[in-house]
């Protein structure tokens, strides 16, 4: 039976053990550009024994930003600093993941402790696209509905980030495409109003994540896993459910998709969601189960025991944890004395493990 410490292979990349950092935004950049604070946020991570680190969402485009101060990796010029991050996650044995996202109408905001409110266009902000012209909320400008030609620079600006991605050493690449940002904007019925080859029926609507899907893999290489964030739930009625996430994740399989990260909401301000500890995981059984696919579970997991229950019951194959990274950095370390797994320690800490 596996548990959260038993290695997973996904194509040809090894993962040593079931745990992963969730892409956290840090709101720290200028430009796009990582710095000293990605390097030790990002590589203390790796140091307290996680197997895959991901970056946050990371902007495809300058437009594509959630905030100002958002990672980006829309242009050569981003790599340096990636690479250099890549390169020490690396040599503390985990794997070095990146999140490629672009925000759709939530774009343009402040970080949240600036307050988390829409800059509009003419008071330092930039314009949002959307697949209709339907803001996120009353207070915000209306997006820019996207064109034919809006849609194609979208998904070659996906292209381009992945190919960045991999010229910096990433291993493992993660189309974000979940909570209310462009590409679940298309999905989801509550956002969607179009009536061309992008709307109104479920095929239209996951055209747009399908074609970046397709495009995306076929840069990336065959050896390399890929994996999707979708929303499974807008928790709305008449909104985006966990039938039409089952069925997405068939389709994307089926492209070439390794395994889907589970989290939901988002998109609509309304939704009223059940929150509680490992809140989302019946997600990521259920489309672990029903969609054939490989998944992974998000959400207030918290603790060693509960992390390694999801493992143990099948109910996903990783675990993504982020605000309990941010509490501990070492979870990995924590955990792996909290359940008697012997594990191996960075050699500069070895003094400091306990023995069982």
């Amino acid at each position: 039976m596996n548990n959260l410490f038993s290695p997973l292979r996904i194509r040809e990349v090894e993962f040593k053990n079931r745990i992963a950092v969730s892409p956290m935004c840090q709101y720290s950049s200028k430009d796009g550009f990582a710095n000293d604070w990605h390097l030790v946020h990002l590589g203390s991570r790796a140091v307290g024994g996680a197997a895959l680190v991901m970056t946050e969402a990371t902007a495809v485009s300058a437009e594509g930003r959630i905030s100002p101060e958002d990672l980006g990796i829309w242009k050569d010029e981003h790599l340096e600093m990636l690479a250099r991050i890549v390169k020490f996650i690396e040599g503390q044995g985990a794997v070095a993941g990146i999140q490629l996202a672009h925000a759709g109408r939530k774009a343009s905001k402040t970080s949240p402790w600036n307050g988390n409110t829409h800059i509009h266009s003419n008071k330092g902000g930039w314009r949002t696209f959307a697949p209709s012209p339907l803001p996120f909320s009353e207070e915000e400008e209306v997006p820019v509905e996207m064109t034919s030609s809006d849609i194609k620079k979208v998904k070659e600006d996906f292209v381009q980030a992945a190919k960045r991605a991999l010229n910096a050493g990433f291993k493992v690449v993660e189309i974000h495409a979940a909570h209310g940002y462009l590409i679940h904007e298309f999905y989801s019925p509550l956002s969607n109003k179009r009536n061309d080859n992008y709307g109104s029926s479920f095929e239209n609507r996951i055209r747009l994540l399908i074609e970046i899907t397709e495009e995306v893999r076929e840069v990336w290489p065959a050896d390399l896993p890929l994996f999707i964030r979708i929303s499974t739930s807008d928790w709305y009625e008449g909104g985006w459910s966990v039938e039409d996430s089952i069925r997405l994740a068939v389709k994307l399989k089926e492209l070439g998709v390794d395994l889907i990260d589970c989290s939901s909401g988002g998109n609509i301000k309304q939704a009223k969601i059940e929150v509680g500890l490992g809140y989302q995981v019946p997600f990521a059984e259920a489309v672990k189960k029903k969609g054939g696919i490989m998944t992974r579970a998000v959400g207030l997991i918290i603790s060693a025991e509960q992390a390694n229950s999801i493992i143990q019951e099948e109910k996903a194959d990783m675990v993504f944890l982020a605000r309990e990274f941010l509490r501990d950095p070492y979870f990995p370390l924590t955990a792996a004395n909290k359940l008697i797994e012997d594990i191996k320690w960075p050699v500069q800490y070895e003094r400091a493990k306990r023995k069982h």
